[in-house]
Parts: structure tokens; sequence; C-alpha cells
């Protein structure tokens, strides 16, 4: 049986994990992780999610070479974990036992995005319990296409991010979340004020200083996420997998 640690203890212990030794990830070890992600809650019963673990060398190189922008050293993780997982919106089940199903709404879009989260969740949750780490890559959507044509993606079916797991080699400090006031409202949407938001980003700025001599803060990650296009080639991508027409 193996040993893990309390639900409440691992979700506030959480940290990305970029590090990771060479000890595999057991069999035993495995399985039970992706047993938990199908656990996790799904819309109407669904289960709109596909998970493919990449143990292919040069399809791991790849999807690195994807996911780093253009940056040559980029996210050697992708290559190094022991376990390389692409978590994918899959309605190509349900066109088996409904061909003619209505796939192709933008709700169908969005329920796929928030059953893939609740397992891809769960999956972490569950392995940092178990004493592993891990880091999302929402990288693999940099060139969404070129990343399904690795993966032999069909219709219907979308990478949506991928997830290093592995043993840790490192241990990062946590990055300071938004104070509860700031996301929490009760009855109706509170929006958060001035004061606290400009605390918050002096503590992100202070953290970025003191621990990476970086000349950071949220402001301008905010800034520079949204000062330009963010994947502009996804709606057709989107399209032409069947999804988001309508």
């Amino acid at each position: 049986m193996l040993n893990s640690q309390a639900a409440l203890a691992t979700a506030l212990n959480h940290r990305s994990i970029r590090k990771f030794s060479e000890e595999p990830i057991s069999a035993e070890m495995f399985d039970a992780i992706i047993q938990a992600g199908q656990m996790a809650s799904t819309s109407s019963f669904l289960q709109s999610v596909s998970v493919i673990r990449v143990t292919d060398r040069e399809k791991r190189k790849q999807i690195r070479e994807v996911a780093a922008g253009g940056v040559p050293k980029g996210h050697h993780y992708v290559e190094n974990c022991a376990e390389f997982l692409v978590f994918c919106i899959d309605a190509h089940r349900h066109h088996h036992f409904a061909p003619h199903a209505q796939t192709d709404w933008i709700e169908v879009l969005m329920v796929g995005a928030v059953d893939v989260g609740l397992f891809a969740q769960n999956v972490l949750l569950t392995a940092e319990s178990l004493g592993l780490g891990g880091v999302y890559i929402g990288g693999v959507r940099n060139d969404i296409q070129r990343v399904s044509d690795i993966l032999n993606i069909p219709e219907h079916v979308i990478p949506l991010v991928g997830m290093c797991l592995g043993h840790p080699a490192h241990e990062p400090d946590q990055r300071p979340r938004l104070p509860v006031q700031a996301v929490l409202s009760e009855n109706e949407y509170r929006a958060a004020d001035a004061e606290t938001l400009q605390s918050y980003n002096q503590t992100v700025g202070e953290y970025y200083q003191n621990l990476r001599g970086l000349d950071l803060d949220w402001n301008k990650q905010i800034n520079d996420t949204f000062k330009g296009e963010i994947r502009p080639d996804m709606l057709a991508y989107l399209n032409k997998q069947g999804f988001a027409k309508r």
C-alpha cells in the first residue's frame, strides 16, 4: 500500500518542480496517480479526457522545442523528467456512440477544458502526496498543430496541457499567491481594491528580487502576457478539430 500525505498538507505545500532526479516512478505509483485522475468530477459523466504518456525520447525532444518557444535549452525538464503526460480534451469517443453529436458548440469545449483541469489537478495533487513533484506545460499550445502531428491527434481531440512528473531534485520557494480577500467574494462579485493589489504587487516584486535578482513584479507579468497577440492560430485549429464553431 502506498503511503501518502494528507490532502490539505499536500495542497498547501505545492510548488512547481523543474529539476528531477533520474529515479523512475514505479508502476504501482504511476497507476495510482492515473486512477486518481480518473476519479475527478466530470460534467454529465462525459469523461471528456484522454492522457498521452510520452515515453519516446524523440517525441519528447520535439515537444520540448515547441514548449521552449525558440529558447535553445529551454524546458529541459520535458525531456529529462521521469514521466511526461499530455492531457487532451477528447470528444472522439463520443462520436463512436453518437456519430452526429453536436460537439462543435463552444460549451462543449468549455466542458472539456474543465474536465481536463480537474483530471490533471487530481494527478498532480496525488503525485505530490506521494513525494513526487511536477510542473504544468502550457507551452504545448505554442504550436498546437505541430504537437498534434507529433502525437497523431485525430479530429475531436485537443492536446490542452502537458505535465512533467518525477522525483524532485530541488526544493524551490513558493511564489506568493494573492491574498484571500482579493479572490473570495460573498453573495456577489467584489473587485479587489487597489491598495490590496498594490501591496501584493510589491510582495511579488520583493520575491523575485530577493530570490532571483529579477526586476519583475505581477504588474509587469500581466502586461507582458497581454501586450500582444496570444496564439492567434488557436481558433482556426479548434475549428479544424471540430470545436468552437458556434
